[in-house]
């Protein structure tokens, strides 16, 4: 199937080969994302709790030196979108990298991507919802309210929004980046304001002596800092989503490169420009986990009703996350699903094409998620929030896999590669992969939650691999006809 797929992409002078898409699982989308949504949709995914929450905790631990860790980070994240925005301009794809996947890597390199990606926003869905919880008993109007009540209510009304259309998704995604945005450039005049007017935050006069009287840019070290990389990371995901949402745009090769290359800035200016400026406004020890870092300088001025306001746009980023997993993994299944590797529902559209099956599977994981709150509340949030920093990790390798051997390919003349490029490969992609993995390895270090995280692997391997034996004789009968009937649609043409 993978040379019919290259073959069926560079068939673009016939329209009739072009009708035909070279994943099946491309069929039947509308093209309803505007290119506004797009560059919303790469910014969301560039901004979300793990800046707006988790840079506090991060912050106390590593202390200025946070910005150097999300600074490098963000470096090899823009490396995978690169590397997927070239993908795209290959060959646009909703199934994205899978679709990417089965056609570099076979059928098993797309199984494996599929999965670890569904087990990435399935479980990320689950951290999303006790999240979206946790935030809402903030104020006291919903604290009698139980915690897995709540979490279902959430869910409830994402899955509503992601039934009705892509159009509706779009808007959702485009209105929370909006919020998002928008707090964090109030937030970074503030407190460019209180530093240049050199006002006291919280008895502390901002400025670099901030940072050099309180054991200067490395307090605890370089190792805190280095075991952080990998919560980092997890700060970044959803930046995939890009290459998912291309496959329901008009101009995927005009909208992608754009979006694809403002990330770059974005992150430098919102993620370092942000943990840079909460430095300089207050020591690292009076930063937390259990409170988002702003709220912190901003209670410390005595802005009124400043924890509402933060806890408000981080309920929007965990919304925000929610819609995007539910989004993506429908796609992504429904590619998986039409080539075999997936159930057979999961592969169903609705008549407004959207692809419900797979949302509904993701959905019903998230349920499981409810019932874990109800178990363990205290708890749940950290059990899931790990488990799917194994599914970021594999899915941007497996990216990076697919663009080493698309490379290969080009080389060897049998396709052509965009102008759109990633630069410096095969460096690029090697030193990102083995980044990637250096990351997963650091997660050994923390013994009472990294380390359980990192036992999983064989499990899920295991899982793994025990589920490609049960779907494999029809990923090959699936598989054979899609190339019969190519070939059948080949013949047709050359006679005509």
């Amino acid at each position: 199937m993978s040379k019919d797929a290259v073959d069926t992409a560079q068939a673009a002078d016939d329209p009739q080969v072009a009708q035909a898409p070279a994943d099946a699982g491309d069929a039947g989308y509308s093209k309803d994302l505007k290119a506004r949504h797009i560059n919303m949709i790469a910014i969301g995914g560039a901004i979300g709790t793990g800046l707006f929450l988790g840079a506090g905790g991060r912050l106390h631990d590593a202390g200025p030196a946070l910005a150097v860790a999300y600074l490098v980070c963000g470096v090899f994240a823009f490396f995978v979108v690169r590397a997927l925005g070239e993908l795209v301009l290959h060959r646009p794809s909703s199934g994205s990298f899978v679709s990417y996947a089965r056609e570099f890597l076979g059928e098993k390199g797309a199984y494996v991507a599929g999965w670890m990606y569904f087990l990435n926003w399935s479980t990320t869905g689950i951290a999303d919802i006790t999240a979206i919880a946790l935030y809402t008993h903030y104020w006291s109007a919903f604290t009698s309210i139980p915690q897995w009540v709540l979490a279902l209510i959430a869910l409830a009304v994402v899955l509503a929004v992601n039934l009705i259309s892509v159009k509706i998704f779009g808007e959702m995604e485009f209105w929370f980046a909006i919020v998002k945005v928008a707090t964090l450039v109030a937030f970074m005049l503030v407190g460019i304001f209180l530093l240049a007017t050199q006002h006291e935050v919280g008895g502390y006069t901002p400025g670099t002596g901030v940072i050099t009287d309180h054991g200067g840019f490395l307090p605890h070290g370089v190792m805190p800092v280095i075991l952080v990389m990998q919560g980092v990371i997890f700060a970044y995901a959803a930046l995939e989503l890009v290459g998912v949402a291309a496959g329901e745009t008009a101009e995927p090769h005009k909208v992608v490169p754009r979006a694809v290359n403002s990330i770059m800035w974005r992150v430098a200016l919102f993620y370092v420009g942000s943990v840079v400026l909460l430095a300089l406004l207050l020591p690292g020890s009076l930063y937390s986990g259990a409170e988002s870092p702003f709220v912190t300088v901003l209670s410390k001025v005595g802005v009124p009703a400043a924890g509402d306001v933060m806890n408000l746009v981080v309920l929007t980023a965990a919304m925000s996350s929610l819609n995007s997993g539910l989004y993506s993994t429908g796609r992504i299944l429904r590619s998986m699903a039409m080539s075999g590797s997936a159930p057979k529902f999961t592969g169903v559209m609705s008549r407004t094409q959207v692809p419900y099956g797979g949302i509904l599977l993701t959905c019903a994981v998230c349920v499981l998620g409810v019932g874990l709150n109800y178990l363990v509340p205290s708890q749940a949030f950290e059990i899931v929030l790990n488990v799917a920093s194994l599914g970021i990790i594999s899915t941007w390798v497996i990216i990076m896999l697919c663009h080493l051997v698309f490379v290969r390919r080009a080389k060897e003349g049998s396709l052509t590669r965009p102008h759109f490029r990633l630069p410096g490969s095969p460096v690029t992609e090697i030193a990102t992969i083995v980044f990637l993995l250096a990351c997963l390895g650091m997660m050994w270090n923390d013994e009472e939650v990294g380390r359980r995280t990192l036992l999983l692997v064989p499990v899920i391997a295991v899982m793994l691999v025990a589920g490609w034996f049960g779907v494999r004789r029809r990923v090959g009968e699936t598989a054979q006809l899609s190339q019969q009937s190519q070939q059948s649609q080949q013949s047709q043409q050359s006679q005509q």
